[in-house]
């Protein structure tokens, strides 16, 4: 498991100020590549029942991911006589920073996307193809489904599978200091205060890359005001310089004297190491923190959902990236995606995954879960309760507009908590010269 969507803001044909030259350059010398994806019908024929050629464009290469999506495809060609899979695979990042140019070209029948914001953007320009005959998909919730719904009211997305953010902590030291978790903000502050005189780092923080700091804003952002206001907002519909945004400030910056100081020099991997190392109490990230744990330390890890702040908006709203998989506006063989998708979707594809090693969680509540460790099934548990799932600031959001504004501002913010005011007067200003589309 990994973070796989730190801001790109050429997804939308934009600059990119944060990206190195070196990996702009390799971006662009892949271009070509990326957009010839679909060019290639194979020479084969395209039935009206989907036989024949069904190309795939995967953002994977040489990864456990990409593994997994192999497996996958021999499987469904394996349950599916008279159709072949071409998968195209395509380095993660590349594939997202030229996935604008490579959708108005000619795009593969089925790739790898996000749910949300950046699936509904697409789905706006009519450069992603309308999927709703496949719904509904058995074992896939409702959440699930208005994730990948566009803003017609279609579906334009089958979810695959995700990773939640939550607050991790290690077992043993719990047990040994007799916390428990805590289901309110004060409870929260409390328990703070106490591992503060036990010795310990409360809250494990790093924001070295910009995006970790994301995740605190979400959820005080869902807890506080609410999913919809949250959602509203990286859509760029609301105001950064309300009461309500303020107020999420004003009870950020109270809360970040319990987070290990310095974040902005720290990266995200070296603080999940001082929870490992048990120097920090907790820490809110997503499930691919576990990367920082050995094999032998995994089982001790565990989660909780962040507390509720609202007693009238309680804690079931929570980030839960979910990755899946579209279908391009003009398939060659649209019979053949549908199926494809409809299989991707399903428990099978799932125990493919998970036949190889790498944390996978299903979307699917009926794949098969016996191979879970502890992380995956409480992580499916989690998000399984959730009345309403975001995808993550980066995801929810035009990229542009998370990468150049809410990145500096947000590290601005936790060096100067002070200037809250000015720093959202900031962001809304620029806010209105982003979102005019």
């Amino acid at each position: 498991m990994r973070h796989q969507s730190s801001p790109a803001p050429s997804v939308f044909g934009l600059p990119v100020p944060r990206r190195s030259l070196l990996l702009g350059a390799a971006a662009l010398a892949a271009a070509p590549a990326l957009a010839a994806c679909g060019d290639d019908e194979g020479g084969g024929t395209t039935g009206g029942d989907g036989t024949g050629e069904v190309t795939f464009g995967s953002n994977e290469v040489g990864s456990t991911f990409a593994k997994q999506r192999q497996a996958a495809v021999a499987d469904f060609q394996a349950k599916n006589s008279g159709i072949t899979v071409k998968l195209n695979e395509i380095d993660h990042n590349t594939f997202q920073e030229n996935i604008n140019n490579y959708l108005q070209g000619s795009p593969d029948d089925v790739f790898s996307w996000f749910a949300g914001y950046r699936m509904r953007f697409f789905a706006r320009r009519g450069l992603v193809g309308d999927i709703s005959d496949v719904w509904p998909l058995d074992g896939v919730a409702e959440s699930f489904k208005t994730a990948s719904t566009g803003d017609d009211g279609k579906q334009y997305f089958v979810p695959q599978s995700y990773y939640p953010w939550a607050l991790f902590y290690r077992k043993s030291v719990w047990a040994e200091r007799g916390y428990t978790p805590p289901t309110t903000l004060d409870e929260l502050s409390t328990l703070a205060d106490k591992m503060k005189s036990d010795g310990l780092v409360p809250i494990a923080f790093a924001d070295k890359d910009g995006w970790p700091a994301m995740g605190t804003f979400d959820i005080l952002n869902m807890r506080i005001n609410g999913y919809q206001f949250h959602i509203d907002l990286m859509a760029g519909k609301g105001s950064w310089e309300s009461a309500e945004v303020k107020k999420v400030f004003d009870t950020w910056a109270q809360l970040l004297p319990l987070h290990q100081p310095d974040a902005l020099g720290r990266t995200w991997q070296e603080a999940a190491q001082s929870l490992q190392q048990k120097k920090a109490g907790m820490y809110l990230l997503g499930t691919f923190l576990i990367d920082q744990f050995p094999q032998g330390e995994r089982e001790d890890v565990d989660l909780f959902t962040f507390p509720a702040i609202d007693p009238a908006i309680g804690s079931d709203a929570i980030d839960a990236p979910i990755d899946g998989f579209c279908m391009s506006a003009k398939p060659k063989n649209g019979a053949g995606a549908k199926k494809l998708l409809a299989y991707l979707a399903a428990p099978s594809a799932a125990a493919e995954a998970s036949k190889l090693g790498e944390p996978f969680i299903s979307s699917n509540t009926k794949a098969d879960t016996s191979s879970y460790t502890t992380i995956q099934k409480k992580s499916a548990e989690l998000v399984g309760s959730a009345k309403n799932i975001a995808q993550f600031l980066d995801r929810d959001t035009r990229p542009d507009f998370a990468s150049t504004v809410i990145i500096p501002a947000f590290q601005e913010f936790i060096r100067k908590p002070g200037d809250a005011a000015s720093i959202l007067k900031s962001i809304e200003s620029q806010k209105k010269t982003i979102f005019i589309d």
